[in-house]
């Protein structure tokens, strides 16, 4: 490529959520008809897997300010993905996210395609008819949520819904406890696990590597996170398990940051694991390849 020049045309966003990308993408492709020689690409403060799905399925190249690119043409190609936005947004926004707030989030995108009554979505996130009302009232300013003509409400846009929640959230914050495994990690210790749960009388649910490998038998399991309601303390001595540095743990128990995280758990094998929203938001900011296994989850299982 010595001594040869390239044009790239950029389109910056404020925003690189899908619904701003999409509108970047007809502008881009609208550039690329006009000039033919350029490499059209979009710049944004983060652009997060969907948005990148979106982007190079257009054959169209994008940057972001947490280092993530891609650019292809000729024999160019440059590219770096899995990079964690490191400037959450601060706007209005984020309230949609806050702990009670995802109660509703979660209970919307684990039921896609249903119709919800406004009581009906306050019972089953357990918050107040209010609170449900201030979600929904934002999520149809957003136009992500529609009211049909019996003042019923359904998810108009579940992804652009989902990736704006992975934006805010990363599952570091939830509390880890870690733990030293008495042997390999094998799912007969994931059992004994949920066996301790059981008889204590407490909720669990497996997430990250464990829960993916729950669904898909064949991916290797390095460590287990579960998530357990209260102190993880007896159980791990129920279990003969001796503290560890979170590098060196085989078992992390999460301390929910809200008990919205068990609902819609499903059981996989007679271990349950945290709904298909919950894992892939969980998924999409781990370090050991979960941005993969999350776009896995969600081409494979989760339909939107």
């Amino acid at each position: 490529m010595a001594g040869q020049e390239h044009t790239l045309v950029v389109e910056v966003t404020p925003l690189g959520q899908p619904r701003q990308i999409r509108a970047a993408v007809t502008r881009l492709n609208e550039i690329r008809r006009d000039m033919p020689a350029a490499y059209p690409m979009a710049a944004a403060v983060y652009i997060g897997p969907q948005s990148a799905r979106i982007l190079k399925t257009n054959n169209l190249g994008y940057v972001d300010l947490s280092g993530n690119c891609y650019l292809a043409f000729e024999n160019v190609l440059i590219e770096k993905e899995g990079k964690r936005n490191v400037r959450p947004s601060t706007r209005p926004l984020r309230s949609l996210f806050a702990p009670r707030a995802t109660r509703v989030v979660r209970v919307l995108l684990v039921e896609p395609a249903r119709a919800w009554r406004l009581e009906e979505i306050g019972r089953a996130a357990e918050v107040s008819l209010g609170h449900s009302h201030n979600v929904i009232k934002r999520l149809e300013q957003l136009a992500w949520v529609e009211r049909d003509d019996s003042q019923r409400f359904h998810l108009s846009k579940p992804a652009d819904l989902l990736e704006a929640w992975c934006e805010s959230y990363t599952y570091r914050a939830n509390e880890r406890t870690s733990y030293l495994a008495p042997e390999r990690v094998t799912r007969k210790f994931m059992g004994e696990i949920a066996r301790v749960a059981g008889v204590e009388g407490r909720r669990y649910a497996f997430t990250l590597n464990a829960g993916a490998a729950l669904l898909a038998p064949s991916l290797r399991l390095p460590a287990v996170h579960c998530y357990l309601e209260g102190d993880p303390a007896p159980a791990a001595q129920a279990l003969g398990l001796r503290p560890a540095a979170d590098a060196d743990g085989a078992l992390h128990f999460l301390a929910p940051y809200d008990l919205g995280v068990f609902y819609g758990t499903f059981e996989k094998g007679g271990l349950k694991v945290v709904s298909l929203p919950q894992l892939y938001a969980d998924l999409v900011h781990y370090e050991r390849r979960g941005s993969e296994q999350a776009e896995h989850l969600r081409r494979e299982a989760m339909g939107y």
